[in-house]
């Protein structure tokens, strides 16, 4: 589940509205994840995202996954304006508000887009990607539903929740979405930067097709069927250059996939040869897809009647949640301190 932002408030500014429940009004969800909710709220006539994380869904007698998803997303956090607390049987996470949606909302509004289109969502999506492996980040979740557009056509990735520094010896963090996971993750080998690329060409596949290329209704499917076939994007109508994109990025073996070396491998590829990168970075290109209307969001959610918390509450046996009460703001530069890791050392040499 992703969370939404868009125009940039100050910490001063945000600090007026930290999460004290009874300052906000609920008005309904926008979004749902494994581990709890994005709500529209508004306070002082300002809207925002407030994101639910359930503490008694998650709680065992051992720490659980989900509590280290809490840990590792709260200390990404830490790079945006962001302020964090606890309410009851939750974790509230504040943050500005976006009308524009994600991809999946608007990927079932149009049922596919073009190769302008998609090729911009790519863009976007390749300069974040940048960002984070040249800090040795695995996002490890990218699909349409945390890829959320600004309100000028802008992708921007959210949701660090399962999230890894990438380390040597990593086969048995396997967490990921099926029919976005790569091989390599869903078989339990050491990954690498790699398999977001290859969630990066389901992507694209379905973008171009209003198709997953693995369709099966359970992972259990899903797995053999990456096991037994090699997906191609058809070529009808499509260049031969976002063809040949779009199978190297499906490429089962990460070390023969588009990607395995690092983002400029990809953003060099011949289907991207023409951007002006800079460009893009500085937002001075105009998107090929316009975001129209406001609150483009599933509308099975709107005027549903919800609480927050209506999870019975649990005691909190083992102190898993201590340290949520606030989280401090840093500045966006700060982010290499907060991923601090040996592994840094070999930004120079390789991607693996």
């Amino acid at each position: 589940m992703g969370n939404c932002q868009s125009e940039e408030l100050s910490h001063s500014e945000l600090e007026l509205y930290t999460p004290q429940l009874s300052q906000y009004k609920l008005l309904y969800v926008i979004g749902k994840g494994g581990f709890g909710r994005v709500w529209k709220v508004k306070c002082q006539r300002k809207y925002f995202a407030l994101k639910e994380m359930i503490k008694s869904k998650n709680q065992n007698n051992r720490k659980p996954i989900q509590q280290e998803c809490y840990e590792r997303e709260n200390s990404a956090l830490k790079t945006k304006s962001f302020i964090s607390s606890q309410y009851e049987g939750s974790i509230l996470n504040i943050d500005t508000f976006i009308h524009s949606g994600d991809l999946r909302y608007h990927l079932c509004k149009q049922g596919k887009f073009t190769e302008e289109q998609t090729r911009f969502f790519v863009i976007c999506i390749l300069m974040a990607l940048q960002y984070l492996h040249k800090n040795l980040i695995l996002h490890r979740d990218i699909k349409p539903e945390n890829l959320v557009f600004d309100d000028r056509g802008y992708l921007h990735i959210t949701d660090l929740g399962i999230a890894r520094i990438w380390k040597p010896n990593n086969k048995n963090e396997t967490s990921g979405t099926p029919g976005y996971m790569a091989p390599e993750v869903m078989m339990e080998t050491d990954h690498g930067v790699a398999c977001d690329y290859f969630a990066l060409g389901c992507i694209v596949y379905e973008c171009l097709t209003g198709k997953r290329p693995y369709q099966g209704k359970t992972r259990r499917q899903i797995r053999e069927l990456i096991i037994s076939k090699q997906v191609k994007l058809p070529n009808q109508g499509l260049s031969k250059e976002v063809t040949d994109f779009v199978n190297r990025l499906l490429q089962r073996k990460a070390n023969q996939r588009l990607g395995n070396e690092g983002p400029d491998e990809v953003m060099s590829h011949p289907w991207l040869k023409n951007v002006n990168w800079s460009r893009h970075y500085d937002k001075l290109v105009e998107a090929p897809y316009k975001i129209v209307g406001k609150d483009n969001f599933d509308s099975k959610f709107v005027n549903q009647v919800l609480s927050i918390s209506e999870y019975k509450e649990e005691r909190d046996h083992n102190n898993l949640f201590q340290g949520f009460t606030y989280l401090e703001n840093n500045d966006e530069q700060q982010v290499t301190d907060i991923y601090t890791s040996k592994q840094k050392l070999l930004l120079s040499t390789k991607y693996y």
